[in-house]
């Protein structure tokens, strides 16, 4: 199960107002937004209320309002935070991402979209030395961990690890999406790290739980018309949401991709995307939030070190009793990049070798998750 959040935690998220309907409602309910937390939500429609409501110690994170509100907030002994005009993402967001937020505009090609121009953005200031880009960074991966905590508080979150290459068409793609559609059947939240190939693949199969067990065979034919997202990142998101527009209202799962893999585009069938632009935050983000356990599919070096990343507070029980580990294909991690039988070392004499697994074939992983978390 995932764990549950400390009740200050949740009392800090109750004081936050990320909507025009949470923000209406909490004036409504409480006659102040003293000590409150707004966050990316438009005031200007609100300037009555901002005029005339006790505000003390309120933090408004890039809400637009009308000058007048913004004047006597601040002076009111709020803190005010304004919009960052001129980026091509809201830094102080209070939800995930959706596909559609993400792919907006793809019909003028991915390079139009919202994502490829944040990763245009983060390209040329990543490196610039300049603080002020660099803070705008942290603020929005602070902001979209906060939204994923918010989102995944009480959800049996279990990750599915793999590597970007597996193409679609492929026997194992659709085998890692038949392990999405079991793990969401099962009453998990499957979380992948949100790009393409294994991560895709069970994103859709997620997507595909609601559906009769053919949906997912002719899904999985529409998608083969592209089976990479190389040469075209275009065609490829195309082909996810010709399948989201037949089969419309699938499945939810969680992605956690970056735009420090600039060459990896979100794919399309995960309902809320965690985007970061620092890779570290996100990697352990993902594992962290991954209490139901985690089945690494075969990947190259960063499966591999997603497998050590997640076996480290394992080992040491820094985040308590550990987690379930299961490793896909024998041959893939014991002879090409033989993880398992170091992870296996690892766990001897340890609390954790009881929750470790190797397994041949996809097929087997949902069986020995429920054994390794003693169901």
């Amino acid at each position: 199960m995932h764990p549950t959040p400390a009740q200050p935690h949740r009392a800090a998220h109750d004081r936050e107002i990320e909507s025009l309907a949470e923000f209406d409602e909490a004036v409504a309910t409480h006659g102040s937004l003293a000590r409150f937390r707004v966050q990316a939500v438009d005031l200007t429609a609100r300037t009555e209320t901002l005029l005339t409501v006790d505000t003390t110690g309120a933090v408004f994170l890039g809400c637009p309002m009308e000058p007048e509100a913004a004047s006597r907030v601040g002076a009111s002994g709020a803190l005010v935070f304004p919009p960052v005009p001129g980026l091509p993402f809201d830094p102080y967001r209070g939800f995930a991402y959706t596909p559609d937020e993400l792919f907006h505009s793809l019909g003028a090609g991915y390079e139009a979209t919202p994502d490829a121009r944040a990763y245009a953005w983060f390209q040329r200031t990543r490196t610039d030395g300049d603080i002020f880009a660099s803070m705008l960074r942290a603020i929005h991966d602070d902001a979209v961990s906060d939204a994923l905590d918010e989102l995944l508080a009480d959800a049996r979150v279990v990750g599915v690890m793999g590597g970007h290459a597996m193409a679609r068409g492929t026997v194992e793609y659709a085998g890692a999406a038949r392990l999405g559609r079991q793990l969401t059947r099962a009453g998990f939240t499957v979380a992948t790290g949100g790009g393409p190939g294994a991560m895709e693949a069970a994103n859709l199969g997620a997507y595909a739980a609601p559906f009769a067990d053919g949906m997912l065979e002719e899904a999985l034919l529409v998608l083969a018309k592209a089976p990479s997202f190389r040469p075209s990142v275009t065609d490829w998101a195309r082909a996810a949401f010709e399948v989201r527009e037949r089969w419309p209202g699938g499945g939810e799962s969680v992605g956690i991709p970056t735009w420090f893999y600039g060459h990896e585009p979100p794919n399309a069938f995960a309902a809320h995307i965690g985007k970061y632009f620092a890779n570290s935050v996100r990697e352990d983000g993902l594992l962290s939030r991954s209490g139901a356990g985690v089945v690494f599919l075969p990947g190259a070096a960063g499966t591999v070190q997603e497998i050590f990343d997640n076996a480290t507070p394992n080992y040491y029980e820094s985040r308590g009793e550990p987690t379930p580990m299961v490793l896909v294909d024998e041959e893939h991690w014991t002879r090409e990049l033989p993880a398992w039988p170091l992870l296996r070392s690892l766990a001897g004499g340890r609390s954790m070798e009881s929750r470790i697994a190797l397994v041949d074939r996809i097929e087997q992983a949902p069986g020995a998750l429920k054994r390794l978390c003693g169901q």
